[in-house]
């Protein structure tokens, strides 16, 4: 092994190690703010961490917005928010080019005005109250890091995370996302209900006359580092199989596949499943202190990579099977 290697497996350790104790910080921060949800957590932070976005599902009043920021402020990170609605232009997203005069020569140039996607997190409200028009552009930014106008591209900053949210109670005057534009999320993440307890420690905080402060944990240039070090995270060649596997059996087309993916599902899965499986496994087993990915980092982040992906038919409907219980089925049927 040379030098520079050694020195890199170094670098790459010390970074776990401080990885690991980041995320306690995190962790203790957000709960100055946030009561319970530390899955939903977990999850945020191994989709930043890959370099994914997220899709949020819930309904109204579990602070997904409040989580959010607080996260970004946690990581010393910007943060924009954007309310969705059904007259949200383009431009709005993306931002503009105006005419600028220089009052010592008269003449006129163009500008260009960056809109509120021009930040390390973005917070798209309600993503499905705006046309599809408008949709495209902040998904094309997603998947481009950059923004395109008169001719120019403008580039987004690094780290750049957007977290959409989606309310699956009202669907009346609303643009669904169609499945295609859906798989550019890594992860579609529900924020459920809290527990009893938890509501209680909710009201009595948030009914006092006090405003926590939460402390910077780690700083842009560390999270982009940590993306990196994630790409270089060992993964054993069966456990890539594994991930396959999962992403693979929810094809109903596919030999071999179970009968209740012939039964329940219309579409399956396609390879971008199998590639944040891998990524996010990577993530998650830094996150928990460890230097490789295992089958268990695999099986934890199954339901929110393959929830969005997987499309059920009306038997499911019918029966009542879910998304989530189908997963369950794959990965109880899936060998190791």
């Amino acid at each position: 092994m040379s030098n520079d290697e050694s020195n890199q497996d170094e670098a790459d350790l010390a970074a776990v190690e401080k990885l690991e104790s980041a995320r306690q910080r995190i962790t203790e921060e957000l709960g100055k703010v946030i009561v319970g949800q530390s899955a939903v957590v977990e999850e945020l932070l191994v989709a930043l961490l890959s370099g994914g976005h997220c899709l949020l599902v819930g309904v109204p009043g579990l602070a997904k917005t409040l989580m959010v920021r607080t996260l970004a402020d946690t990581l010393n990170l910007s943060f924009n928010r954007i309310q969705f609605t059904p007259d949200l232009m383009p431009s709005d997203i993306t931002g503009t080019e105006v005419i600028q005069e220089d009052k010592g020569t008269g003449s006129r140039t163009f500008r260009f005005l960056e809109g509120p996607v021009f930040a390390n997190v973005v917070l798209a409200d309600e993503v499905n109250r705006t046309p599809p028009k408008t949709q495209a552009a902040l998904l094309e930014a997603m998947q481009e890091h950059q923004v395109t106008a008169g001719g120019e591209r403008h580039r987004l900053p690094d780290p750049f995370f957007v977290l959409a949210t989606q309310n699956p109670i009202e669907q009346e005057g609303t643009y669904p996302l169609p499945e295609a534009q859906l798989d550019r999320f890594m992860f579609q993440v529900l924020v459920d209900y809290p527990t009893e307890e938890e509501e209680f420690e909710i009201v009595r905080q948030t009914t006092a006359d006090t405003r926590p402060t939460v402390q910077k944990v780690l700083s842009d240039e560390e999270v982009l580092e940590l993306q990196h070090v994630v790409r270089r995270v060992p993964v054993a060649d069966h456990v890539i199989r594994y991930a396959m596997r999962l992403a693979r059996q929810s094809r109903k087309d596919q030999p071999g596949v179970p009968d209740f993916v012939r039964e329940f599902v219309s579409w399956g899965a396609g390879p971008r499943a199998s590639q944040y499986l891998v990524l996010g496994s990577k993530a998650r087993a830094l996150l928990h202190g460890r230097s490789c990915a295992g089958l268990e980092d695999v099986r934890a982040i199954a339901k929110p990579v393959l929830r969005h992906r997987i499309v059920t038919n009306f038997n499911a409907e019918a029966e009542g099977v879910t998304t989530d219980g189908l997963i369950d089925r794959l990965i109880g049927s899936t060998p190791e």
